[in-house]
């Protein structure tokens, strides 16, 4: 028999009772049950149920074992009564009569338990990592993980694409997040950049005739913390396509993204494919944000038309701004006066000075509320009409320039669907956003500035960029989003250098910078480049979702914690005075750093 196991934890059945077998594995629990001790041995595979008696040989040395030690054992399956079968295990229908017990690894007291997983804080949870990796929940979202990206390896195969692996040790980006910098020994003074992502190399792989690439590439970038972003470093399915149009790119990846989703999101519907396809502005228009959840029926209109020129002053007077618009936000089955002042006090708590509304009253058997008071009934009667409300329902009203009250109008859309349980919880919606402005008006700095990404191709070309209003200009960019949660960006590139050169030239950069800055991939691109594109959905993000989780670290085996600090390793960390003289670094601490 082999040294340590014949089986699993989490492999025997009813059929292999009377058998000899051998298991190593953690106690996960112990119970006494009047002179029987009961264990639950765990390991990676599952749980099995051992029983010992005092007579068993190691009865003593388990009986005295914590809770995590690790033990072998031997004995017979054998079935269990009716009465005591675990329906909730594979293996409860067994337990095993323990006849020896070897001892492998006794555990010293626990800084936070295994068994019931109670909620215990992040930092104690990431400084001893390995013990909450132990833990059912996210023993199974880690493994749930590389179960994914098996998947989504073997459907981008099937798809035709060959999988390669771009530099770690790469050239500092002026574009993007901070990089993450790395001092070279023999070069003093010069230092490799860790990437950010692999965009021009994966471009230069189209220059080089590959057609079509993908990596589950690691990507490291120097920015804070979120509940869907890990700090320092991520993964991501990196996905590059030669002779390519925005709908070729959709095509391939949407089939990969269905697959994975309906494979692992245990029965729930996942929007077929094609997916639909969304305009940014409408999605701005419609939902206050370029990430809508699409569970959530609830669609904003503009009624600024039916408070021009009078009845609700504060409105009236905003409206005299032909820039400015007034949203209506719908509350079906949200007409009650609680609910209405409980938005209200909602968002003076976000900041804002209160949400107007409109609402069905009982008690006055109409519109209630001092905005239907102000405008009277038939104004009323056609902003409610328009967003297709009725007796129980109920409005709410932001006013301004859109640019600005756009997020909060979207944020107020979620709460109203969140509050009144209109969302669909149980569903996997996806939808393309479409069509982005190729730049935006940067107020502060007072230029023109690229919107996404500088390296996409502005749809009408160079034609577009000489003769129209830069701000009227869109590009061949999307994103891909599922339940408001976006999962990567993507664009066509632009392929051509003298695009290229007039597009940074607009958002204000010579073409010495672009020359210098960029130079390995405009000067690949004049010896002959394929129209390309692609994207790149997040790994990290993708998990998260299909294992249910709202936080990225509880699918990530070892992340930093929100300081961007991994804890368990105490990094970072300092080094040794040697090591910074080898590299031809001399530090200068702020005061404030050196001090802490």
């Amino acid at each position: 028999m082999h040294a340590y196991r014949s089986h699993t934890c989490g492999a025997l059945r009813a059929a292999d009772t009377g058998q000899t077998v051998r298991l190593s594995g953690w106690i996960h629990r112990k119970r006494d049950h009047g002179g029987l001790m009961f264990v639950d041995l765990r390991d990676n595979y599952g749980l099995t149920q051992l029983v010992l008696s005092p007579e068993t040989p190691g009865f003593g040395r388990v009986e005295k074992l914590r809770a995590e030690s690790v033990i072998r054992i031997d004995g017979e399956v054998v079935a269990r009564s009716a009465e005591t079968i675990n329906p909730n295990l594979p293996t409860g229908e067994v337990e095993i009569r323990v006849r020896e017990v070897e001892v492998l690894s006794e555990a010293a007291e626990l800084p936070l338990p295994v068994f019931g997983e109670p909620d215990y804080p992040e930092d104690i949870r990431l400084k001893h990592r390995y013990l909450d990796l132990r833990r059912e929940t996210i023993h199974r979202n880690v493994l749930l993980r590389g179960q994914v990206i098996n998947s989504i390896r073997r459907r981008m195969i099937e798809q035709g694409f060959n999988e390669f692996q771009t530099p770690i040790l790469t050239a500092s980006s002026p574009e993007g997040a901070r990089d993450f910098l790395v001092p070279s020994r023999v070069h003093p003074g010069k230092f490799y950049a860790l990437p950010q992502a692999p965009q021009q190399f994966k471009q230069l792989l189209m220059v080089a005739g590959f057609d079509r690439y993908f990596q589950i590439a690691p990507c490291f970038r120097d920015e804070d913390a979120r509940a869907d972003r890990s700090p320092g470093e991520f993964y991501q399915l990196d996905v590059e396509m030669s002779f390519v149009t925005q709908e070729d790119v959709f095509a391939s990846i949407e089939p990969v993204l269905h697959g994975v989703f309906e494979e692992f999101s245990q029965g729930k519907p996942v929007t077929p494919y094609p997916f639909p396809r969304l305009p940014y502005r409408e999605s701005m228009s419609k939902y206050g944000t370029d990430k809508p959840d699409l569970r959530n029926p609830l669609v904003m209109q503009d009624v600024s038309e039916h408070f021009r020129g009078g009845g609700f002053g504060l409105f009236a007077r905003i409206l005299e701004d032909r820039k400015n618009a007034v949203w209506a936000i719908p509350a079906p089955k949200g007409g009650s006066r609680a609910f209405c002042d409980r938005m209200n006090s909602w968002a003076q708590g976000e900041g804002q000075p209160g949400l107007g509304y409109i609402f069905w009253s009982e008690d006055q058997g109409g519109w209630g509320g001092p905005i239907a008071k102000n405008v009277g009934d038939e104004r009323t009667a056609a902003v409610m009409g328009q967003i297709g409300m009725g007796q129980g329902d109920a409005a709410f009203f932001v006013a301004g320039d859109p640019k600005v009250f756009a997020k909060f109008a979207g944020t107020a859309r979620t709460k109203v669907g969140t509050d009144l349980k209109l969302i669909d919880e149980d569903r996997f919606d996806f939808v393309w956003i479409v069509d982005f402005p190729m730049y935006e008006f940067n107020e502060e700095a007072n230029h023109v500035d690229f919107s996404h990404n500088p390296f996409s191709m502005p749809q009408g070309e160079l034609e577009a960029l000489n003769t129209q209003d830069p701000l009227d200009i869109l590009a061949y960019q999307y994103d891909i989003v599922v339940n408001g949660v976006e999962l990567c960006s993507g664009a066509v590139r632009n392929h051509k250098p003298e695009i290229m050169l007039r597009a940074f030239e607009i958002a204000g950069y010579s073409a010495e910078t672009v020359e210098h800055d960029f130079a390995g991939m405009i000067n690949a691109f004049r010896y002959g480049a394929p129209p390309h594109g692609g994207l790149a959905p997040g790994i990290d993000r993708i998990v998260m979702l299909l294992a249910g989780q709202q936080n990225i670290r509880e699918v990530i085996a070892f992340p930093l914690n929100q300081q961007g600090q991994d804890l368990m390793m105490n990094a970072p960390s300092e080094v040794a005075d040697k090591q910074l003289k080898e590299l031809h670094i001399r530090l200068a601490i702020p005061a404030k750093a050196s001090a802490s």
